[in-house]
């Protein structure tokens, strides 16, 4: 093979000078049009034909079209950067133009390429039932085109005018990415056509041979971009490269493998990856660490469009082509493009319950409706919260393949300067301060768990790496946390890139409760150890049950082990003021507890408030409670109930006191996530000490039924049926229904006038179930009265 099939290829006909071009303006007219065309100079209609007559020469008329194209090249030329040669390649979306023919010189007379081997077709077996997307597991993507996953073969067929004679026959492959292709940076990839393929590097070879046409088997590197490629076959002739026309039809979608053991991101248990890569329905679990709520959402990275979507994200985000070979790269940009707080990402976020022209984050029913909009109008979509964040970033992970897993952290703390401390103030008589009181916890918070080697971390920090999309603090000056290794923050190795310290401190922190003398001076009551991180879950693999994950990021609080990675993580700059520090002087022989009977929304519940005095004194408690509807995120939105009394403590011996909380008092005020907290503290009088605890409480919402009238069967018309019975004393208004099942109906939704109560509502749909297997059909409920109403049904798609 020639030395200038490696080369980068000269377009444009940069290897003709103009002198050599004048030298031909004798030549017939054939040959005039061969060499303006080899130069990109084509003469226009009039002037063809004036030459054509005798009325013009020919020479005249090549001089002047070359005069016109320098004049043209100079205006198209880069403006002038000193930083780098060209402008940076970061669009997957923008072409370069390829010429069909590449002289490498004067092309003599005589010259046609119809002599020469040329491809007439190609057939790159790209439908979901044959062997290339059913070997790379690529079946599912509602994409008309070829999709490989990398370092793993796929095969093309390409007819030739003639048959192949591999004795004087030479082609190559070439992949193409971006505007500014080049070989150095993985986005022109040349392809030589050999007799092996070698694991890890690209190569192709001939498996078949059969009359004019040969099958090619075709090996990617394991580290190679991710994104769409073109493709072009390129033929060698004495006189030039012969080049395929550019067409779509046979562009190449490259992914991430979790199959192959080259990749950064493989995956050795197929369970595994059955559900962090192929499973398109996933599970949000929400609600409080005491009242643990689930809802379905779908990814729907299978999707029409969701794939071209997906490589959109990373245009937007300006990471080089070069760069997105790195599931490192692509998770910290990602984080921060699914928000739109520093760059107009994805989603804009809303936390005040107010979402005029928007949709609320709790009607969301998945991703594709998300992604395809903003795709569509390149503007945020509004609104979302933690989940909905969480929930559109694993679409895009999986959508690459990226092995990636929704996670929730019940009782999260947002520690703004990661000190390890939240703190809550009290005021004389033991209430809570709110004017001084500016942390909070979270109900729950939602992130995402990618899975990859981590190379620039010593060896032990792969797997498992943290990443959230939702907009908390700023790192490196953009609004996005991580990738950040759940093995690093388990052990305190906080100084490991990216955001280790925020994430720790996420699921370590302390609650202070600290009581503000007259003086100033301030006396730490309580420290509750216990509260934060109580629980980190996620879906279990191949179910829809509940994963506790929890002693995976940490060790069990008091054991030497966590004594350990704390020490750790101080001695890599975590913040955390001791004890010694403060004047903390606990009451010890007063324990109080506090349990709330399950709620329903609309109904009057009970709570109970429990003293053990545990000493043979006698003591009076001046207590108070003080319930909050807040948001999930534990800021508050109004204090709905305030009481206060006397409780009388016997010795060795318990004493429990109800408390009545009336629909009355919440309804008008209740927020989306139908969330209450309660702020309970204890004065001993005769000592003087202070008892606090807080708790949420999440109101049981009604939902939704959802059921299947007729057959189901793949490429058969079924009816889907939405009910809902309205349980409030109030008529609701302006109520919006969705309804969506990957692979069975895309999202449909639609609007009410009004629902009075106890009336049922029935809403029925007729669909098209596309693929065959066990889906799931999700629907949501909302308006400004309820939010968070969720139906969910399993079903069996037979195939026909």
């Amino acid at each position: 093979m020639p030395a200038v099939v490696a080369d980068p290829p000269r377009w444009h006909g940069e290897g003709l000078t103009n002198r050599s071009a004048l030298s031909y303006c004798n030549r017939k007219e054939e040959d005039i049009q061969r060499l303006l065309k080899s130069l990109q100079l084509f003469p226009c209609f009039h002037c063809t034909a004036e030459i054509l007559q005798g009325r013009r020469k020919k020479k005249d008329c090549l001089k002047r079209r070359m005069s016109e194209t320098m004049s043209t090249n100079e205006e198209k030329k880069l403006p002038l950067n000193g930083r780098r040669a060209i402008p940076p390649n970061n669009s997957n979306d923008e072409e370069n133009e390829v010429p069909e023919m590449e002289a490498f010189g004067l092309i003599p007379r005589g010259f046609n390429p119809r002599d020469y081997l040329r491809v007439e077709d190609i057939y790159m077996f790209k439908d979901p039932h044959e062997i290339n997307k059913q070997e790379h597991h690529t079946d599912k993507y509602y994409n008309p085109k070829l999709i490989v996953r990398r370092g793993q073969s796929f095969q093309i067929q390409i007819y030739f005018n003639r048959p192949y004679k591999p004795e004087t026959d030479q082609f190559w492959l070439e992949f193409l990415m971006g505007r500014y292709p080049q070989q150095n940076k993985g986005t022109y990839i040349p392809i030589l056509v050999g007799n092996v393929l070698k694991p890890g590097q690209w190569g192709a070879k001939i498996i078949h041979r059969e009359n004019n046409s040969i099958r090619l088997s075709i090996m990617s590197s394991p580290t190679c971009i991710i994104g769409k490629f073109r493709l072009y076959v390129a033929v060698l002739t004495p006189f030039g490269i012969l080049r395929t026309r550019r067409n779509s039809a046979t562009d190449t979608y490259i992914l991430f493998n979790p199959w192959c053991q080259m990749d950064a991101v493989y995956l050795d248990d197929e369970k595994e990856r059955e559900e962090y890569v192929l499973n398109d329905v996933g599970i949000v679990f929400h609600g409080n660490v005491e009242d643990i709520k689930s809802r379905s959402w779908s990814y729907g990275q299978f999707e029409e469009n969701v794939l071209d979507a997906c490589l959109f994200l990373m245009d937007k985000a300006e990471l080089e082509l070069s760069g997105r070979g790195n599931p490192i790269k692509i998770c910290r940009v990602a984080s921060a493009v699914i928000n739109s707080r520093d760059d107009n990402g994805v989603i804009a976020g809303s936390w005040n319950n107010s979402y005029d022209y928007g949709v609320a984050p709790s009607a969301w029913t998945g991703s594709v409706d998300i992604l395809l909009e903003y795709y569509s109008s390149k503007q945020p979509v509004r609104y979302g919260q933690c989940w909905v964040f969480a929930g559109v970033f694993n679409t895009f992970l999986r959508c690459l393949g990226i092995p990636a897993r929704l996670v929730t952290n019940y009782s999260s703390a947002h520690d703004n300067n990661a000190n390890l401390r939240l703190d809550f103030f009290l005021d004389d008589e033991g209430k809570v301060d709110t004017r001084l009181t500016k942390d909070s916890v979270w109900n729950y918070h939602c992130w995402n768990e990618a899975w990859m080697t981590r190379p620039d971390l010593p060896v032990g920090f792969g797997g498992w790496q943290v990443v959230d999309g939702t907009p908390q603090e700023t790192s490196d000056g953009m609004y996005r946390c991580g990738p950040a290794s759940v093995q690093a923050i388990k052990h305190g190795h906080v100084c490991f890139q990216f955001d280790s310290p925020f994430v720790y401190a996420e699921v370590n922190s302390d609650i202070f409760y600290t009581k503000m003398e007259k003086n100033g001076t301030q006396v730490v009551e309580k420290i509750d150890t216990t509260h934060i991180g109580q629980l980190i879950v996620t879906k279990e693999v191949g179910g829809d049950r509940m994963m506790d994950i929890t002693a995976e990021y940490k060790f069990r609080e008091g054991s030497d082990e966590e004594r350990l990675a704390l020490e750790t993580a101080v001695m890599y700059g975590v913040k955390k003021q001791s004890i010694q520090d403060t004047t903390y002087q606990p009451q010890t022989d007063v324990e109080m507890d506090f349990q709330a009977q399950k709620a329903v929304l609309g109904n009057d519940f009970k709570v109970t408030i429990t003293f053990r005095n545990k000493s043979r004194n006698s003591y009076t408690a001046t207590t108070y409670l003080s319930g909050n509807i807040v948001f999930y995120t534990g800021v508050t939105k109004s204090e709905f109930k305030k009481h206060s009394f006397s409780a009388k403590l016997q010795p060795s011996s318990s004493s429990s006191f109800d408390i009545v909380i009336k629909s009355s008092e919440y309804m008008s005020d209740l927020l989306e996530q139908a969330s209450f907290h309660f702020f309970v503290t204890a004065r001993i009088n005769e000592t003087g000490k202070i008892l606090a605890m807080q708790k949420a409480i999440v109101l049981e919402i009604p939902t939704l039924r959802i059921k299947t009238k007729g057959e189901l069967v793949a490429g058969k018309e079924t009816s889907v049926i939405v009910e809902f019975t309205n349980p409030l004393k109030q008529t609701l208004e302006n109520v919006t229904l969705r309804l969506e099942g990957p692979g069975v109906l895309r999202t449909i939704k639609k609007q009410f006038g009004r629902i009075p109560m106890n009336s049922t509502l029935t809403w029925e749909i007729k669909c098209i179930p596309m693929r065959p297997g066990l889906r799931k059909l999700i629907a949501s409920l909302s308006c400004d009265a309820l939010r968070h109403v969720y139906g969910e049904l399993n079903v069996q798609i037979q195939k026909p």
